[in-house]
């Protein structure tokens, strides 16, 4: 199993040199890409990023255009497809029951969905965008979320064979959603969202 981490750990480098800058400025537009298209690996745009630009402004880029992704993905399901699923889809009453449930859905509990880092962020971009949620209270939930998932992101790919053989790596993660819960409901509170 570690040879095999060390493998992976070894293709990492080897390609981050192989693209040099190109690279990680690829790797941020299609981490814009994967808010929209889910087949490609975040975690791996995520990981080059901070270990080419080094892990704060790694993590800071790959932060922006995430969030960025989001809101794009956010817009177009808003204003493009919007009207034609309230024509066709939204009369169904358990339709409009869960769309009723995604509008009223609280920027502390949209900011921890967020944050796990295994939620499909395309699928919460196009719920909240067919609904009727606040562009301020999407936004401001996804900030908050996508800050604690990219950290996730960073500190695991970068610390790939150190996080899979220590536990306490995981009381780290378990202590950010918490963090990020209790952020959130403070920013809830403060902007009334």
């Amino acid at each position: 199993m570690m040879n095999m981490l060390e493998t992976i750990n070894e293709f990492i480098n080897s390609l981050i040199q192989y693209l040099g800058a190109s690279g990680p400025i690829l790797g941020c537009i299609l981490i814009v890409v994967e808010s929209m298209l889910p087949v490609l690996p975040l975690c791996v745009f995520i990981t080059l990023n901070c270990m080419t630009f080094g892990y704060i402004l790694g993590f800071i880029m790959s932060w922006i255009f995430t969030c960025l992704g989001c809101f794009i993905s956010f817009r177009i399901c808003d204003s493009k497809l919007k009207g034609w699923f309230d024509r066709q889809v939204r009369n169904k009453e358990s339709i409009n029951k869960m769309m009723k449930t995604i509008e009223n859905c609280k920027v502390s509990s949209l900011a921890l969905i967020v944050a796990v880092p295994f939620t499909p962020a395309f699928l919460v971009n196009i719920a909240a965008g067919l609904s009727d949620m606040d562009t301020k209270k999407f936004m401001t939930g996804i900030c908050i979320g996508k800050f604690f998932m990219v950290y996730f992101w960073a500190f695991i790919g970068t610390n790939l064979v150190q996080s899979l053989t220590n536990p306490i790596i995981l009381i780290k993660v378990g202590i950010m959603l918490l963090i990020a819960y209790i952020f959130s409901k403070i920013v809830s509170k403060k902007f009334n969202l």
